[in-house]
């Protein structure tokens, strides 16, 4: 009798979360949803980027943990 009653605990834990799952008749989400995007506009994006200023020196991002180059000294 013990293990018919675990056996049945066992079972019925395996199956509640299959059964928070499945699809039942009422309330459930809609198949049908119809999400707008927007459209990209091709002209605006390019002129966005036109207008992000030229940087007036190259980015290093590994300026910080590498010394600086000094063509002053010459390894021996």
């Amino acid at each position: 009798m013990k293990r018919l009653t675990i056996a049945a605990v066992v079972l019925a834990m395996i199956a509640t979360p299959t059964l928070a799952q499945g699809r039942r008749g009422g309330g459930g989400g809609d198949d049908k949803k119809t999400e707008t995007k927007p459209k990209v506009d091709e002209k605006a994006y390019k002129a966005a980027l036109d207008r992000i200023p030229e940087p007036k020196e190259k980015y290093d991002p590994w300026g910080v943990t590498k010394p600086a180059a000094d063509p002053a000294k010459k390894p021996k």
